[in-house]
């Protein structure tokens, strides 16, 4: 329950009162400058660890990005559209990104506590 210490790059799964959603978490500077870059969709959603602003610039959709604290609580909310910069949100450590209007669908609003489960790495 809740978030590690430290996010490893691969999948997850954010588990909601309806149900759940698949997670990528993007942990490494490489993945997290990444992003959404390049996309023209989500599915579920992305978590950028650590990660406290992100921006717009060369995206293709609209997205939903939550501000999360340490213990993945949501401290604010925005949607942004392409060629935006967002600003910095001192609290959070973790954003967690979607498509446009997901996150209103999944009921995440400023104070909820997410919770999201990384999937073991595979064997190697």
């Amino acid at each position: 329950m809740g978030s590690p210490r430290k996010w490893r790059d691969g999948t997850g799964r954010l588990t909601l009162p309806e149900g759940s959603v698949p997670v990528e978490i993007a942990a490494s500077y490489t993945t997290r400058r990444r992003g959404l870059l390049g996309r023209d969709g989500v599915d579920g959603a992305l978590l950028l660890s650590p990660c406290n602003s992100v921006h717009t610039f060369r995206m293709r959709f609209t997205i939903d990005v939550a501000y999360l604290d340490r213990d993945l609580r949501v401290v604010d909310l925005v949607t942004m559209p392409p060629g935006r910069l967002g600003l910095p949100r001192p609290r959070a450590r973790h954003v967690l990104e979607a498509e446009a209007g997901a996150l209103a669908r999944w009921g995440v609003r400023p104070g909820t506590r997410l919770t999201i489960t990384a999937d073991p790495p595979p064997a190697t």
